[in-house]
């Protein structure tokens, strides 16, 4: 009897179809990523109160919400897409997350509707997070499984590429709109343009990803399967890694909210932070993925992520005696640089690491347990740290011990790129 994998027919993708999946997945994390950068107008539509800390402490906790469905949806959309596929997944996680943040544009302030109107972007938020949650599975195992063995670190850092693209875009979109709109008419209506952008692109990605090749190994008739291997010491470092990441990623999200709320910024110079983050981060994937099939995983991992320890808190330290828009972007540009190159090669690794028949739920759901748990409240913890501390230095300790934690977990991390392994 054959195995799956000997049953398996090679299957190749062109470029605009992986470019169609990294456009789908940065399409969801922009109307996911969105509400973080206009948190402060968002807090001012659905979460109105006389100081604006708490105003902002609200809109960041329903901003949390949407993390509480995270895990939800990766096991749904990871069990479809290991059962029928990784495509109809993908589709399906896009159509719902397109549907959800259209709904939450629309939704009225509580002027209009009172407590209605919360209750309402909670609800959307729990919805666009359970669609996201499907989405970093079967998007990830698509681009491990349609990649030649000698690029897969290349294909699967797409995924990290396109999450930091998105946020890229939301900062510019936040930086353009401020340009040419009063803070009122920001806070009154800008953001809700913002997410409606997002959803009129949706039906393009959905006509992309209905053209894609399917990469799920099946079995023909009296096909005897291997069995899968144990991989729960990969799921621990996996959730450690990620959950690292996770926080580490959140943290500089903030700096646009930081700025305006700790460091007296406008929206205008603030909203700069999340471009810097944005660019740093997408070149920082792309050039992670390369490097890690040139020279392996772990040396990528390992000395940007000991780097990265070294320097979070002098940067900080700068920025709180010298919080100037330049400085603020410089320090947003180095700490995202070196943090996604260690972050991308260990999703590249654990993404390896586990077993085909499992890789979309298991990949999915260590990914999205460790977002929900830690980069969902994430924001909101900064800010309370830095309200009841009085310190603008708590979202430096908070993203300082994450790479504590991130290095540790990457020490236990193996090798896994197939021209080091000699395993495809």
């Amino acid at each position: 009897m054959e195995t799956s994998e000997q049953a398996r027919a090679p299957r190749t993708a062109t470029r605009a179809q992986i470019g169609s999946v990294a456009l789908g997945n940065a399409l969801e994390f922009y109307d996911f990523l969105i509400f973080s950068i206009f948190a402060v107008q968002i807090g001012q539509a659905f979460f109105p109160a006389s100081d604006p800390m708490n105003s902002l402490l609200a809109a960041l906790a329903t901003f949390g919400a949407g993390f509480v469905t995270r895990p939800l949806g990766a096991w749904v959309f990871g069990r479809y897409a290991d059962k029928r596929g990784r495509r109809p997944a993908m589709v399906a996680s896009f159509t719902v997350l397109g549907l959800s943040s259209l709904a939450l544009a629309l939704i009225p302030p509580y002027a209009a509707i009172g407590p209605a109107a919360p209750a309402l972007a909670i609800v959307a938020r729990l919805v666009q997070g359970l669609a996201l949650g499907g989405e970093v599975g079967p998007s990830s195992a698509f681009l491990a499984e349609i990649a030649p063995p000698e690029k897969r670190g290349s294909y699967v850092s797409l995924q990290f590429a396109s999450q930091n693209f998105a946020l890229l875009v939301a900062g510019l979109v936040g930086v353009g709109l401020s340009a040419v709109m009063s803070e009122t008419a920001l806070a009154v209506w800008g953001w809700r343009a913002a997410l409606v952008a997002g959803a009129l692109i949706v039906p393009i990605g959905l006509v992309l990803r209905r053209t894609l090749p399917e990469t799920l190994e099946t079995a023909a008739p009296g096909t005897v399967r291997a069995p899968v291997p144990r991989y729960r010491h990969i799921a621990v470092l996996a959730l450690a890694t990620i959950a690292s990441a996770t926080v580490i990623n959140y943290v500089l999200t903030y700096l646009s909210t930081f700025a305006q709320a700790v460091l007296a910024m406008s929206p205008g110079e603030a909203f700069g932070a999340a471009v810097a983050v944005g660019v740093s981060g997408t070149i920082g994937a792309v050039l992670s993925g390369i490097l890690t099939d040139r020279v392996g995983r772990r040396p990528v991992m390992l000395w940007p992520m000991a780097l990265s320890v070294l320097i979070v808190m002098p940067i900080f330290w700068l920025l709180d005696a010298h919080p100037l828009p330049l400085l603020l972007y410089l320090a947003a540009f180095v700490l995202r640089f070196t943090t996604v190159l260690a972050g991308t090669a260990a999703f590249i690794a654990v993404s390896e690491a586990f077993p085909t028949g499992v890789r979309s739920t298991a990949l999915g759901l260590t990914y999205s347990l460790a977002v929900s748990t830690l980069g969902g409240t994430t924001q909101f913890v900064v800010a309370w740290l830095t309200k009841v501390t009085g310190s603008p230095l708590a979202p430096a300790w908070y993203m300082f011990a994450a790479c504590l934690v991130g290095l540790a977990a990457m020490v236990w991390l193996r090798e896994t790129a197939p021209r080091f392994t000699g395993r495809a």
